[in-house]
């Protein structure tokens, strides 16, 4: 069975989209086959970050329809190797339905060391369409608490329909902002409120939103991506540790 992980976020603006990009990254710089599948139907972006928008002609939506097959919505990214995307449709009423998306998904798998899709922020319907496939979630939140009780509220969606193995991912981490900020006694407390098993906190880190942001990749030394490569390595059941910068 393919490693399929969702990735979600209970409110915008947490950086869910960078950090499944950099995850996709980082695993097929470690060797994976990996399938990035943007889930977010008339506000996709994943074909920017990585660099695919001149090259489309078919999203999800064609394949639905019988406009073209499952592969030919499957574009390799520019100077990834090994990393694919699957884009969403640019029309939300193209959105698909949480059992043709497994259908998709099922269609394809096998080929991929692993998938990886971007859930929309929220609990909505393409919320419901991007955790049918999977067999596990990586739930990304901020150190603010409308995004922990985001957060707290996904992880309960996900559960409810099925999916157990949940990790809390703390991303745009910035040590002496959070102490000034003084709304939680430390991290600890942040990992009990959400009740979730943490594997990863990623620094704040602008070069590598840049680079994203402009389709390109970061670099694999810059501190947001060498703690995304840590989380691809706990995912991959190695033992290293949280970074914390």
């Amino acid at each position: 069975m393919k490693d399929i992980i969702v990735i979600a976020s209970g409110k915008g603006g947490t950086g869910k989209s960078t950090v499944a990009v950099g995850l996709g990254t980082a695993l097929a710089h470690d060797g994976c086959r990996v399938l990035l599948i943007d889930c977010d139907s008339g506000m996709r972006g994943l074909d920017i970050m990585l660099g695919v928008t001149q090259n489309l002609v078919f999203d999800i939506a064609d394949a639905v329809s019988g406009s073209c097959t499952v592969e030919n919505t499957v574009y390799p990214c520019p100077d990834k190797k090994g990393l694919f995307l699957m884009p969403a449709p640019l029309n939300a009423y193209d959105e698909v339905a949480p059992q043709i998306l497994g259908q998709l998904v099922e269609g394809v798998a096998d080929i991929f060391d692993y998938v990886i899709i971007d859930s929309p922020a929220g609990v909505g319907s393409g919320f419901e369409a991007a955790i049918y496939p999977a067999k596990r979630a990586l739930v990304v939140v901020n150190t603010e608490p409308t995004s922990i009780r985001g957060g707290q509220t996904v992880a309960g969606k996900l559960r409810g329909c099925g999916i157990e193995d949940i990790r809390l991912v703390i991303n745009r981490f910035n040590k002496q902002t959070f102490r000034k900020m003084g709304l939680y006694r430390d991290l600890d407390e942040i990992i009990d409120i959400t009740a979730l098993r943490l594997i990863g906190i990623i620094p704040e880190d602008y070069s590598l939103a840049a680079a994203i942001q402009s389709g390109k990749s970061g670099s694999m030394t810059a501190p947001a991506m060498k703690a995304l490569e840590n989380i691809s390595q706990r995912i991959r059941g190695r033992l290293v540790p949280l970074m914390i910068k």
